[in-house]
């Protein structure tokens, strides 16, 4: 499925430990080819009281395999973003309460490695309907796509800090992913050109590596502004993403 026809379909949308949560799932979903679980993240969500768990922002970032390589062998003539389309949890997010708010292909990395395919954000009313979703069927039959597409994802649960209004005559849409310098808690002024869409702090990474972040920023920038970002103090690792116009784009809605 193309990834603008899978857009359309999703914007019809509108007192136990991390182990024993690893336990619970399927192996495909509690041990992935293409990242690592943060179960000591996974454990803390568990023991949160109803009381205090509330929404939160799934930020994805995504990087394909150029052929989908499935578990089982079989040739495949497919490419990874497509077997990431096949997988899309559609169903499950709908039937959780989840809302896509971003879906976009990236079109230009100034910064930051691995080189990224595809960001996606999604809106779950809290996170225990996050880990509802893991354990429906649904989401697990259809898991075998995203294993087969995705050679490497860095998934984070963020909590957001400000949203403001932008059009595309303010520049193109632009991502960062930010670690700040030790001993700091922001980065340094953004160079002229930048204007602000939606600014997140990191919670934590749900899958990835062991690389942590502070920041996420969505801003439009020019494409004098998108040079100088590299140059912003403050941050001593940063992923710079361009995107493309977005497939799904409601991130100051959600």
């Amino acid at each position: 499925m193309r990834c603008d026809v899978l857009a359309v379909r999703m914007t019809k949308l509108a007192g136990e430990s991390g182990t024993g949560f690893k336990k619970r799932l399927s192996m495909s979903t509690s041990n992935p080819k293409y990242g690592t679980i943060n179960f000591e993240l996974v454990g803390r969500w568990l023991h949160l009281p109803a009381e205090e768990d509330g929404p939160f922002w799934a930020l994805n970032l995504m990087k394909y395999h150029e052929v989908a390589q499935y578990a089982d062998g079989r040739e495949s003539s497919i490419t990874g973003a497509e077997a990431d389309d096949a997988y899309a949890p559609i169903g499950p997010l709908a039937a959780v309460g989840a809302l896509p708010s971003l879906l976009a292909n990236v079109t230009a990395q100034p910064n930051g490695e691995p080189d990224w395919d595809r960001i996606a954000i999604v809106r779950y009313p809290t996170r225990a309907s996050f880990f509802e979703m893991q354990e429906r069927d649904d989401f697990k039959d259809a898991h075998e796509h995203k294993e087969a597409g995705m050679e490497f994802t860095i998934v984070m649960g963020c909590q957001p800090l400000s949203t403001s209004e932008a059009s595309k005559e303010d520049g193109e849409l632009v991502m960062r992913v930010m670690r700040f310098v030790e001993g700091t808690t922001e980065a340094g002024a953004d160079p002229e050109g930048v204007t602000p869409v939606a600014h997140f702090e990191v919670e934590g990474v749900i899958v990835g590596d062991k690389r942590r972040w502070d920041h996420v920023r969505f801003d439009r920038a020019t494409p004098e502004a998108i040079a100088a970002l590299t140059e912003v103090e403050g941050i001593e690792e940063q992923v710079i993403t361009v995107l493309g116009r977005p497939f799904i784009e409601r991130i100051v809605e959600s």
